[in-house]
């Protein structure tokens, strides 16, 4: 009786939890949305945060309260907005195609490394050592992890370069992830001008380390009507929101740092 009687109180208390906790789940319970389920599974899983929202889960749910755009999904695509549309009834879709892009162009042609490296092949691992390996301390390290990343084989690295194939890239920001220097970021499918240089250094110094880097010299912004390139710490950008895909920045700058992109060329 003396082990009985406790085993018997301990099996009391843990159907009472159990009961209560079973109610506490009915009464609790948050009622799932079938839409938002429904648009959950055509949805890629990618989680990139590209289209705006927390991941495919809080785009769906805005989708079903129809607080969201349909189409905002680059690793989706044409196929996936065309699908979401179809369970919300939706006909007009327009997807707006957005690629990754490298904001460098210091290959081992327009710089170069500033110590040997025998360590390992990561550009995050290299970043710990004195910044990195190359003369440029903004400059893309050329060691891959942004294509070893990429599930789509999108990313290549020649001369100490990775460059992205807009072809092949899904915008699924894996690479934006995987870039230790924050090189990379994504910019729509159409015509516009693009800065390919992340260097916030002043222009002497820039020169001494690569012959294309940005100097901030500001003939960009002076060359352009509409107001969509400014100079900010020494580095140019272009507002794609402005830009009209006159070329006029690309024309003005004298390290040809900018370039123009015209439908995803």
């Amino acid at each position: 009786m003396e082990i009985l009687i406790p085993v018997l109180i301990v099996a009391g208390i843990g159907l009472v939890a159990g009961i209560g906790l079973a109610i506490a789940s009915v009464i609790m319970a948050v009622p799932k949305d079938e839409k938002a389920e429904a648009i959950l599974e055509k949805l890629p899983g990618a989680n990139c945060g590209e289209c705006g929202f927390s991941g495919c889960s809080g785009y769906a749910a805005a989708l079903a309260k129809g607080e969201a755009k349909v189409g905002l999904c680059s690793p989706g695509g044409e196929e996936v907005a065309h699908e979401v549309a179809a369970l919300l009834g939706v006909s007009d879709v327009s997807v707006e195609k957005k690629v990754a892009l490298v904001h460098c162009m210091g290959s081992y042609d327009m710089t170069s490394d500033k110590m040997r490296y025998d360590g390992i092949e990561s550009c995050a691992a290299s970043t710990l050592l004195a910044g990195g390996l190359t003369s440029c301390r903004y400059g893309c390290m050329g060691m891959g992890d942004c294509a070893a990343a990429c599930p789509y084989g999108a990313i290549e690295v020649c001369n100490g370069m990775a460059s992205v194939n807009p072809a092949k890239c899904r915008g699924c920001s894996a690479c934006v992830a995987a870039c230790p220097k924050k090189l990379i970021s994504f910019v729509s499918m159409k015509k516009q001008a693009v800065v390919r240089c992340s260097n916030c250094d002043k222009g002497a110094q820039t020169m001494k380390v690569c012959q294309i880097g940005c100097i901030g010299c500001g003939k960009c912004m002076k060359a352009c009507e509409y107001g969509a390139v400014k100079v900010t710490n020494f580095c140019a950008s272009v507002d794609p929101e402005k830009c009209v895909g006159c070329g006029k920045c690309v024309e003005a700058c004298p390290r040809r740092v900018i370039t123009l992109l015209d439908h995803g060329a």
